[in-house]
């Protein structure tokens, strides 16, 4: 009756332990999973790290990301952690700024780069963290871009 139990602890370790792992490699493909899955065309913003925490997608320039207009709304500014960029011609432009003069700290990304997955170690040209910091978008030439994420 007691080896029983002590086998059940056992299996239970043994399931525990290969979990942790298979956990691990989910989270470095998922932007290389979310990279595969996207609409080509658009850019991707995500809450989370490893473009987990879908925020949305865009086609088009997006101004304001917490106004009512364009791709992202309301609570969408200032949530973005990991981006993906499926461009067909163009890279992202990323602002901590809102309104059309494009203004504040720029960060691209681009397509040959196709996805930042934890902006938490990159920063806007004017020094500012872009992690929860991105308020809009818009595509451009690569040429447009001074500061690229990593």
């Amino acid at each position: 009756m007691r080896k029983l139990p002590a086998a059940l602890t056992v299996l239970a370790m043994a399931a525990l332990g290969t979990a942790v792992p298979v956990s691990t490699a989910q989270a470095a493909a998922g932007c290389a999973d979310a990279y595969a899955g996207a609409i080509s065309g658009y850019m991707y913003a995500y809450d989370y790290t490893n473009c987990s925490g879908y925020l949305g997608r865009a086609e088009g320039n997006d101004s304001n990301w917490g106004d009512s207009g364009g791709s992202f709304q309301g609570s969408d500014t200032n949530r973005a952690t990991s981006v993906l960029n499926k461009g067909n011609s163009q890279e992202v432009q990323f602002f901590n700024g809102t309104g059309t003069q494009w203004s504040g700290g720029q960060i691209c990304l681009s397509r040959s780069e196709r996805y930042a997955s934890d902006l938490t170690n990159d920063y806007f040209t004017s020094g500012a963290l872009v992690s929860n910091a991105i308020s809009s978008h818009r595509w451009v030439n690569s040429g447009t871009c001074t500061k690229w994420a990593v």
